[in-house]
């Protein structure tokens, strides 16, 4: 089912538990994705920037989701991530996403609040709850870099844009960097925590890719609801295509069912973490080379 309004976060949060948001860019993706929610009796996200519009369209990519969604026996969200045009944020709410990420934080602190502030009015009219965010991730959303934090959110920053704006959840920097990197990253769980404590509400964490679960758990634990999840789906599908091709495989069907069986066993693995019903791991960060 399509899960609508930020109840979703809401309960998450108030139940030690974070959604994971999975970017899908592929019909095989978004399958994985609604499998893995199934599977676990969890709910999910299924997440698209802009980035992902480029190989196959808007609006194919869309209708697929919010089908996918709509079919769902758990509820699962479909949200647009990581978009600072306003206009592409109005013609996926026309799609009927449920939620919207507007990226100001590449601008000046007034000039996001101003930017964000007419996306939620606009959102909120239609019944979509919407993402903000501080101070900006560094990285690259669509592949692995040797990326560094940047930039931390300030909490009273924090709490002064989320009341001037009326977002409902805000992407907090608090040292994770966007894909697998080769210098490990960290979550500043003292500024998290304060970060949370001056919001309120629920706070996203972008960039956790590498993170071990008990990383993960203690950012839950900090005030994290949602956790964007892109680089383990997107290296588990490139791998079991390689895999697949290496050994002659060149059934369609074949592939595809490899990969989407690759993603699904990774999202449910996320989702009993972030649910905290899986033993952490308690492994660092590996370095992954692209």
């Amino acid at each position: 089912m399509l899960a609508k309004g930020i109840r979703l976060l809401i309960d998450a949060r108030a139940e030690g538990r974070a959604v994971p948001a999975f970017t899908t860019y592929t019909l095989e993706s978004t399958r994985a994705i609604c499998e893995a929610a199934q599977n676990t009796g969890l709910p999910a996200i299924i997440s698209a920037g802009a980035s992902s519009f480029r190989g196959v369209g808007r609006a194919p990519l869309a209708a697929a989701a919010l089908a996918a969604a709509a079919q769902a026996s758990v509820a699962i969200g479909v949200h647009l991530d990581h978009s600072t045009n306003p206009g592409e944020i109005a013609a996926c709410i026309a799609l009927g996403y449920s939620s919207v990420m507007i990226d100001g934080s590449h601008l000046p602190f007034e000039d996001n609040v101003a930017l964000t502030r007419a996306v939620v009015e606009h959102a909120h009219a239609r019944g979509v709850w919407v993402e903000g965010e501080l101070a900006g991730m560094t990285g690259d959303e669509d592949a692995s870099s040797n990326a560094l934090a940047g930039k931390l959110t300030d909490p009273d920053q924090a709490a002064e844009f989320v009341e001037r704006t009326g977002v409902d959840a805000l992407a907090a920097a608090v040292g994770t960097v966007h894909g697998f990197t080769t210098t490990p990253v960290h979550v500043d769980l003292d500024r998290l925590r304060a970060i949370a404590g001056a919001v309120g509400g629920p706070l996203v964490l972008h960039g956790a890719s590498g993170l071990g679960d008990a990383e993960l758990a203690a950012a839950v634990a900090a005030g994290v609801a949602k956790v964007n999840v892109n680089a383990e789906l997107r290296r588990a599908y490139l791998d079991a295509l390689r895999a697949e091709l290496a050994d002659g495989g060149d059934d369609v069907p074949h592939l595809q069912h490899h990969a989407v069986a690759a993603m699904t066993q990774i999202a449910e693995a996320k989702l009993t973490t972030l649910a905290g019903t899986a033993q952490p791991d308690n492994h660092p960060p590996q370095e992954v080379s692209r």
